[in-house]
């Protein structure tokens, strides 16, 4: 089967649905397709708990802080030009989403309750309750419901890009003018692989944090994109900054971890050590509202000191009908396992939650394919540098949905389908004999990226890594070419690709940068440099 669309978006998060909204207005008389490999509302973005860093106030904040607060977490790997234009369109943008329906909280006045995160220097974050990411994907697909030209795919899994590399093409890394001409796609209802062609694609398909053990993100973040772009000789930009959340809550029982938002620590929560010591103004003047990288390696160290499993936040001090009105989820889910946030304190540990690098773009969301632009988490546009400011992610994917949209809206004229693409040959596969041969090789996978590639690394840690994620690559591989594809598989394969991208841009940077940690080069080189695969 082949379908035709003008504007292809993988992904139906906040990156994706803002494109394909604004697209669907611009052109009403063009298709918009939208895919995504679970139900519609299912991304990282509904799990999103803080909200967005926008300058709102101008008489407590201005744009040079919120700059000033980017470029002093992402540790001088940031892009000047990118923190600037974020920054500044950002509150532009927020307020589109409030105009499509996107509700904020307010105070008692009328005025939006503005919250204070990690790193920031002034109350900036705007948010719904502890549910941010939840009530923007709601009016966003609300908004997407409403435009008759957006077709959205749920249940359809995409498996590779389509490039030259599918008409016979030699492709390789320094191939000029890669092009994408649409995707090869698995119906999860009919089990059918289908061909979708475009004329622009978006790639917006999310994070990764599943090849990790401990992570706050769904089971769907997989890393898809990332890997499917480097599959096509795309350039992909430092995997090495896994942002590791300083305090998810422990609960081994369940997967993926549920996060405490970091909002709380804002609202005046202070981590503690199983005695009730604070810890952390040994590590940074800021305490507990220190910059991410700095908690979660605080926390990391203070477990192995004291052989904890986890360590605690204290929220006892705070108003409780307070804390409730704030942050009625994260009550509700403590209270749930036990856990009376006036009485007990939270037990926290770190879990693997974003990645700051992945697809590289320009200033317009442009990748080193052509007419495949890539927005949100599965993109490095040199905004987060080597440490993600806290609530700038659901803020970049604002301004560079709009950015890619103004870029491909001038462009889409003059792209034409390429109609000898070949459909998908499965010839020669055959049923899959055992499932087990996937579902450990997933484990292992999360074991390996978990103990070697973790919050602390080594050489030696990274080396063991890459041998084994070798073996784990030629054993998945083997099994790809002579078995018909599952989603299961292809998301192992994925996986493995992401892993041994962090991995080997791990090994690649000798120093300890941002969220980059690694005992064998503990200090930071006098110059800065991006790693790009």
């Amino acid at each position: 089967m082949t379908n035709k669309t003008d504007f292809l978006v993988i992904g139906s998060g906040i990156a994706g649905l803002t494109f394909a909204v604004k697209t669907a207005e611009r052109f009403p008389d063009r298709k918009v397709t939208i895919i995504t490999k679970a139900d519609e509302d299912e991304s990282n973005t509904k799990y999103a708990q803080g909200g967005i860093a926008a300058v709102w106030d101008m008489n407590t904040d201005s744009l040079d802080k919120h700059i000033a607060d980017t470029l002093d977490a992402g540790d001088g790997l940031c892009d000047l030009d990118v923190v600037k234009a974020v920054v500044t369109e950002g509150p532009i943008r927020t307020r589109e989403i409030i105009e499509w329906g996107t509700q904020f909280d307010k105070d008692d006045s009328g005025a939006y309750h503005l919250g204070m995160e990690g790193g920031h220097t002034a109350h900036r974050v705007l948010h719904h309750k502890d549910t941010t990411g939840m009530e923007i994907e709601r009016a966003l697909l609300a908004r997407a419901h409403t435009l008759p030209n957006i077709e959205l795919f749920t249940h359809h899994f995409v498996i590779d890009i389509i490039t030259q590399h599918h008409l016979g093409g030699a492709i390789t890394r320094v191939t000029p003018g890669i092009k994408c001409y649409g995707v090869y796609v698995l119906n999860l209802q009919s089990y059918r692989t289908e061909k979708i062609l475009s004329r622009i694609t978006v790639m917006a398909s999310g994070g990764a944090g599943q090849v990790y053990k401990s992570t706050t993100n769904p089971r769907i973040a997989t890393g898809d994109g990332v890997a499917m772009v480097y599959r096509a000789k795309g350039r992909i930009m430092d995997m090495e900054f896994i942002q590791f959340h300083p305090t998810s809550l422990f609960n081994p029982l369940e997967s993926p971890s549920f996060l405490i938002s970091e909002a709380v620590r804002g609202h005046g929560a202070v981590l503690r050590l199983r005695n009730g010591e604070e810890f952390m103004h040994q590590y940074d003047p800021r305490g507990s509202l220190a910059p991410r990288d700095i908690v979660a390696r605080a926390i990391d160290n203070e477990m192995k000191k004291g052989g904890e499993e986890y360590l605690y936040l204290d929220c006892r001090h705070l108003d409780k009908a307070d804390f409730i009105h704030h942050f009625p989820n994260i009550y509700e889910k403590c209270a749930s396992i036990g856990i009376h946030i006036e009485k007990d304190m939270i037990p926290v540990v770190p879990a693997a939650h974003y990645s700051c690098g992945g697809i590289q773009t320009d200033l317009y969301g442009r990748s080193s394919i052509n007419n495949l632009y890539a927005c949100g988490e599965c993109s490095a546009t040199g905004l987060h540098g080597a440490n993600r400011l806290a609530s700038n992610s659901l803020l970049e994917a604002l301004v560079y949905a709009h950015r890619i949209f103004e870029d491909a809206a001038s462009r889409i004229a003059d792209i034409e389908y390429e109609d000898s693409i070949p459909n998908w040959d499965a010839a020669g596969t055959k049923e899959p004999e055992e499932l087990v041969l996937i579902t450990q090789s997933r484990k292992e996978l999360q074991e390996i990226m978990s103990n070697y590639v973790g919050i602390v690394r080594s050489d030696v840690r990274l080396e063991r890594a890459l041998v084994r994620l070798k073996l784990l690559h030629q054993e998945t591989e083997a099994l790809y070419e002579k078995t018909i594809l599952s989603p299961q598989l292809c998301e192992l394969r994925n996986m493995i690709t992401m892993g041994y991208l962090i991995t080997k841009s791990s090994a690649i940077r000798k120093e300890s940068r941002g969220l980059h940690y690694t005992t064998d080069y503990p200090e930071k080189k006098a110059w800065a440099e991006d790693t790009v695969l």
